[in-house]
């Protein structure tokens, strides 16, 4: 009878015990799905591939891209909340998805902190400043007197939020005003770009036109980013041309809904860690403009806090009104 008291403490703790903690260790044991909240052939679609092939060596099971575009990344967000946080649903999240929808929109289709699991970072998305050929500006610093002797005669592209705020901030500072044309991702944009239909684009998707760039018919003038990019060394960043920098970050990362296990969140974040460190993923992403930057869950959570306070404190400043609902 005195083992009693043992006994049902042993079986309260067994009933205690999350459902899934013998799976911790054996994770995975199927193919995982990798949410893209853009369509095939932009910068998150590339970027996306190049990582799931890492992670599918990584893990031992198929990681599968999946394209669900729209909604500046709701529908991709919205399909991962419905799906179980056991670790086969992913997202890649983007600064637009993650940051810009929550702020900018009136009604907010979710909390990005709340609910969902940040795994890691993957680093940042190059954004470069491109212009049609026809357009007789060879630098940023005459990109802006053109436009401003021209009002509104200059069409600008852009694909997702964060490009957006990123032009919005470039006119803001420079007094310019040019007509924006929303694009669901650069496969669409480029062409009209090309076409001379859109004059100026803030870019993340290089591969795409630095052919066009390098026959002569594109110009780089500048980089969104604090540094200069591998990729156009000759173009300056935005300070360096005199411009107030752009504040907003467009990066990527990894999410899984709410209440993942930490361990499964940990395992993936390592795996992200070790595919980011290979030399042949290394370079295939350097050739798409992208600067990998592993993390850890909680420094991937504090990341994506810290970039949301930056949105809404340059929403407040006024630097964007969004085309938004």
């Amino acid at each position: 009878m005195k083992s009693l008291p043992a006994v049902a403490a042993a079986l309260l703790l067994a009933l205690a015990a999350p459902a899934w903690a013998p799976v911790w260790a054996q994770f995975p044991t199927k193919p995982i799905r990798l949410l893209v909240p853009f369509p095939a052939g932009g910068a998150a679609d590339n970027v996306s591939r190049i990582v799931a092939r890492g992670l599918s060596e990584g893990l031992g099971q198929q990681v599968i891209v999946e394209n669900k575009p729209g909604g500046d990344g709701v529908i991709a967000a919205n399909a991962l909340l419905q799906s179980s946080p056991d670790g086969y649903t992913l997202l890649m999240g983007t600064a637009t998805g993650m940051n810009a929808v929550p702020v900018m929109r009136k009604q907010p289709p979710y909390d990005p902190i709340a609910d969902f699991t940040a795994i890691s970072r993957i680093g940042n998305f190059v954004h470069l400043l491109v212009v049609h050929n026809d357009v007789p500006a060879q630098t940023l610093p005459e990109l802006v007197a053109y436009a401003r002797a021209n009002p509104g005669k200059l069409n600008y592209a852009t694909t997702n939020f964060t490009a957006q705020a990123g032009t919005l901030q470039l006119m803001k500072a420079t007094g310019i005003d040019m007509v924006h044309v929303p694009y669901k991702g650069s496969a669409q944009s480029i062409p009209d770009l090309m076409s001379g239909r859109v004059q100026v684009s803030f870019d993340s998707s290089p591969a795409i036109y630095m052919p066009q760039v390098k026959a002569g018919k594109l110009r780089i003038l500048a980089t969104m980013m604090e540094h200069r990019s591998p990729l156009a060394p000759e173009a300056p960043t935005l300070a360096e041309a005199g411009i107030q920098p752009v504040q907003t970050q467009p990066w990527g990362g990894l999410f899984g809904p709410a209440k993942m296990p930490q361990p499964i969140a940990e395992r993936l974040a390592r795996e992200v860690a070790l595919v980011l460190r290979q030399p042949e993923a290394r370079k295939r992403l350097d050739d798409h403009g992208f600067e990998p930057e592993a993390s850890t869950p909680d420094q991937f959570a504090a990341f994506v806090k810290a970039q949301l306070e930056t949105w809404r404190r340059v929403a407040k400043e006024g630097a964007m009104t969004l085309d938004s609902p």
